[in-house]
């Protein structure tokens, strides 16, 4: 396909975006989209609009919010009407539709590329909060085991006894595997943190049992290695217990990346999307 079709298509979807300015959404209608994308029948892009639904949901997407049914009128012979069905289509569900649309089209290749230009920018947003989310998390674990170290200090409890009671905190928490065991499970090398490859809401989880040891090692006026390692771990049960409520185990959640190695993809990943967003 020459260069001048490739814009021409450009225009005409770009023609065809329409937008609630309301929400900040821009959408596409599907029988318009259909025309563009080389379809001339209605049910045979259904097929590829059936598929983009159901990778919609595959990804853990609500189809609702990118595939919104709709019931346009249409003109017949002496003025009468008849209703048929169409779709507003976000620019993620146009581009769901792209990817599973017929790829011997030269015109569905190339809105596979429009479409994923701010397809990607999104998912690189939602990965970005995902990441601040666990970095916040994590920091918030290591500034609560800071302040319950120097705590514990002031009651008689040194170094290694706090990696003792931190130890058997973790242990309660994944009911009953210690912070090696989990290490293991998770294929963590011994001398990495395992709060840098868990989900921020076991981050979370662990930075509230600190918490609540805190505050009770002050209101409880406890002091020595085994009544504060008793505390701990009474708290770190509670919190599994909370979860479990919800049908959570901490210990069956999978790893996530390691944040330092997230850190550095989703930058590179930015530092390229300039290039990536060119259109041929």
């Amino acid at each position: 396909m020459e260069r001048e079709s490739f814009q021409g298509l450009k225009d005409q979807l770009d023609a065809l975006m329409r937008r609630i300015d309301e929400f900040d959404v821009e959408f596409w209608f599907a029988r318009e989209l259909m025309l563009v994308l080389g379809y001339s029948r209605w049910e045979n892009f259904q097929v590829a609009l059936h598929r983009a639904i159901t990778s919609c949901e595959s990804t853990g997407y609500n189809p609702d919010d990118h595939f919104r049914g709709v019931t346009k009128m249409i003109p017949l012979a002496k003025g009468a009407q008849r209703s048929i069905e169409d779709f507003m289509l976000t620019r993620y569900a146009c581009y769901l539709i792209a990817q599973n649309g017929d790829p011997r089209k030269e015109e569905v290749a190339f809105a596979q590329g429009y479409f994923a230009v701010q397809t990607r920018k999104l998912e690189l947003i939602e990965a970005r909060i995902r990441l601040h989310a666990r970095l916040d998390a994590r920091e918030r674990l290591r500034e609560s085991e800071r302040q319950l170290s120097k705590r514990l200090f002031d009651r008689g409890v040194d170094e290694h006894g706090f990696a003792r009671i931190r130890s058997s905190g973790d242990a309660a928490l994944f009911g009953g595997l210690s912070t090696q065991q989990m290490k293991q499970r998770y294929d963590i090398t011994k001398s990495r943190p395992l709060a840098d490859f868990l989900p921020a809401l076991v981050i979370a989880a662990k930075n509230l049992a600190n918490e609540m040891t805190t505050v009770n090692v002050e209101q409880l006026d406890l002091h020595g290695e085994n009544d504060i390692l008793s505390e701990h771990v009474q708290n770190n049960m509670s919190v599994r217990s909370t979860l479990a409520e919800r049908g959570i185990q901490p210990e069956d959640l999978p790893p996530e990346e390691d944040i330092k190695k997230s850190e550095r993809r989703i930058q590179s990943e930015n530092k390229s999307l300039g290039e990536s967003a060119k259109f041929p």
